[in-house]
């Protein structure tokens, strides 16, 4: 994508907001339902995801570390910024990787 490109995507929502900043409020939800063991069911509006303990704390490794998902959100979204931001200033990014880590205790 190109900077003209978002900003003609942005400009609509931009004047929106400043005509009235109650329409950028975006309430994001997530929903899970408790499965059978130790899991529960999230829907991620593509996948059904079933999460369930880290084999260090007891877990098969078969489902979901929600720890894991926790950090591959927060990458997700540090990764999208960067580059929503690059775009709009016109930059181009040949190669980027985002990381997140922590200890499990």
């Amino acid at each position: 994508m190109k900077a003209e490109d978002l900003r003609s995507l942005q400009a609509p929502l931009k004047e929106l907001y400043r005509q009235d900043a109650s329409e950028a409020l975006v309430t994001l939800k997530a929903e899970g339902r408790v499965g059978e063991g130790v899991t529960c069911s999230v829907d991620t509006g593509r996948a059904l995801i079933e999460a369930g303990l880290h084999p260090a704390t007891g877990g098969s490794g078969f489902q979901a570390c929600s720890g894991d998902m926790l950090l591959q959100a927060l990458v997700a979204c540090a990764g999208v910024t960067l580059n929503a931001v690059a775009t709009a200033l016109g930059l181009s990014i040949r190669d980027a990787r985002v990381h997140a880590e922590g200890d499990l205790d």
